[in-house]
């Protein structure tokens, strides 16, 4: 039997600290909902947005698979592996922290802000050697279609991780719908709405809601305006 859970975006965690505004939808920092701690392997989803010139000083991660995904302006990233980099909007960037590293993220403008997503996984492995990795997305292949940006497999489109988990990104038009199965018997699929709005098996999704599907195989998505969405399947359990 299919199991549904609503995560509106007003009922996220909110932390203003001038530089950064950060809505959180599980549990984090100083925002603890003992209701949103996880889904699945997804333990952190945060939707930032960095002040020009502002950012995250150097901060030490271990075991947790760390993705980003900008959505408006750059970011400059960074780490304790060597890299010094730029990631801009249509990019995504994923670190494996494993053993441990140390990274900085700023936005390096001084004339817009930058907005991001931020997301974690628990990893299926300890203790991995670290890794980094960020490509440019083809965004012609999110149109009306599920834009595969993130696998286990290296081979395959986008970013990998050491999880057993598929990431979308979508752009679709009103109207349209498509079904997107599971890859993996067992996970479950988490959608953030990004702009738009969506239609999930009659639940309505909005700008910035978002719902968590598990026990099914297969949803459909359909767009009732112009939307752009991000679709996670992750193992809902290790």
């Amino acid at each position: 039997m299919m199991k549904t859970i609503l995560h509106k975006a007003n009922e996220r965690g909110h932390a203003n600290h001038g530089w950064l505004n950060a809505y959180h939808s599980f549990s984090f920092a100083s925002w603890y909902n003992p209701e949103k701690i996880q889904f699945g392997m997804l333990r952190v989803l945060n939707d930032d947005t960095i002040a020009a010139g502002m950012g995250f000083g150097t901060h030490p991660h271990d075991n947790m698979e760390i993705i980003t995904i900008p959505l408006e302006g750059d970011l400059a990233h960074k780490d304790s592996m060597g890299n010094g980099t730029i990631i801009k909007s249509g990019d995504i960037q994923v670190m494996s922290a494993g053993t441990g590293i140390q990274h900085s993220e700023f936005n390096p403008n001084h004339d817009q802000h930058t907005k991001l997503f931020q997301i974690w996984l628990f990893p299926k492995f300890r203790n991995v050697e670290p890794r980094y990795q960020q490509i440019t997305l083809d965004q012609s292949l999110q149109k009306n279609d599920f834009a595969q940006i993130l696998s286990p497999n290296p081979d395959d489109a986008g970013v990998w991780i050491h999880q057993d988990a598929w990431f979308y990104l979508s752009d679709f038009d009103a109207d349209f719908s498509k079904k997107l199965s599971l890859k993996k018997e067992g996970n479950g699929f988490y959608i953030m709405n990004i702009e738009g709005e969506i239609e999930i098996n009659g639940e309505k999704l909005e700008r910035r809601d978002a719902a968590g599907i598990w026990e099914t195989n297969e949803i459909e998505i359909k767009a009732n305006s112009s939307s752009k969405f991000l679709v996670m399947e992750v193992p809902m359990e290790q």
